[in-house]
């Protein structure tokens, strides 16, 4: 199933119907004069935050959203119907923003919506009002009004949907650091983990079960790469998905196992998170010194901790599921 976290939708609420213009013409009374009813309302466009929607795929294919009109008035006084909502269903998570017509068009930096709580209700576009019969018009200078009012047209713009997964922990890592298998090791989730960069191209969530019943989500993010802050490799891809998070683990190959370097790629995950947005760098974090079981990784991990005494460091092979048990200890001392 195709994954899409960000989507550009055109919404158009219901008109409002016509008003009527009529007479009352009945036996025995000539002069019944008007009677001519009200159009009904046109339906609205609302969106609706949902905790079993994971992902904005529905618009993808529907990116143009209608309402249905009112419907117009009749004689003998009769209201037009008043046309339903139609409510789109969209993750919670899921930021609004105003967007231009064309798509290079730049989007509006304010947004006009943030869905963080399940069933959150939001009127993107109001359904217009209906028009009026000619019985609103008559007077006793006007006894046979033939004026009616169409209905008003119902609001329409072009919108730009973002999803930004909500999770208590994310999971921050290079490429094939092991966040995947991580997330396996410590929740029911089964990411899809393979020996080459970027397996994972969507956040997954999984969910770690705490003492006393309580749990908290742990999103395991795709793999960061230096540039990320410009868009480069998955870029905003990932990143945006990282800001709600409370709690960040830093995923490290404590072992250096491709050649890379545990505290180097410590520090170039966090220059670039502060270069995307520097309050990701005020978040509670802990280290996963991953890879544990190979040898490599015990002196890496001792001069790591020489040179980051301050720093929460967790030893763990995910592989092996040794040092698990450590970690869901640390969520529930930091009061998750």
């Amino acid at each position: 199933m195709r994954f899409v976290d960000q989507i550009r939708i055109h919404a158009k609420a219901g008109d409002g119907g016509n008003g009527c213009c009529s007479f009352r013409r009945e036996k025995y009374i000539p002069h019944g004069g008007p009677d001519g009813g009200d159009g009904g309302n046109g339906g609205d466009i609302i969106l609706q935050a949902d905790h079993d929607t994971d992902n904005l795929v529905a618009l993808f294919f529907e990116p143009l959203v209608r309402s249905n009109r009112g419907a117009h008035g009749k004689g003998k006084n009769k209201h037009g119907r008043n046309a339903g909502p139609s409510i789109l269903r969209i993750p919670v998570g899921t930021v609004i923003h105003r967007a231009g017509q064309n798509p290079g068009e730049p989007v509006e930096e304010e947004a006009i919506c943030d869905f963080t709580e399940d069933g959150q209700q939001f009127v993107l576009c109001k359904g217009g009002d209906g028009g009026k019969g000619n019985t609103h018009f008559k007077s006793s200078t006007n006894r046979v009004p033939r004026q009616h009012t169409k209905g008003y047209p119902g609001e329409e713009g072009w919108f730009y949907l973002e999803l930004r997964t909500i999770a208590d922990v994310g999971l921050v890592g290079y490429p094939n650091a092991g966040k995947s298998t991580l997330l396996g090791a410590i929740s029911a989730a089964h990411p899809k983990t393979a020996p080459y960069p970027f397996t994972t191209l969507h956040p997954v969530v999984g969910v770690v079960a705490l003492e006393e019943y309580h749990r908290i989500t742990v999103a395991d993010i795709p793999g960061i790469i230096e540039g990320a802050h410009e868009n480069k490799g998955l870029g905003h891809e990932f990143l945006r998905h990282i800001v709600r998070c409370k709690f960040l683990l830093f995923v490290l190959d404590m072992a250096g196992s491709e050649g890379r370097n545990p505290i180097s790629d410590y520090q170039s995950l966090r220059k670039e998170l502060g270069l995307y947005d520097p309050n990701l760098l005020k978040k509670q974090f802990a280290i996963i010194a991953n890879k544990a079981d190979l040898a490599e990784s015990a002196a890496n991990l001792k001069f790591f901790k020489r040179k980051y005494p301050k720093v929460r460091v967790v030893a763990l092979s995910a592989r092996e599921k040794t040092g698990v048990n450590e970690i869901i200890e640390m969520f529930q001392s930091f009061g998750m």
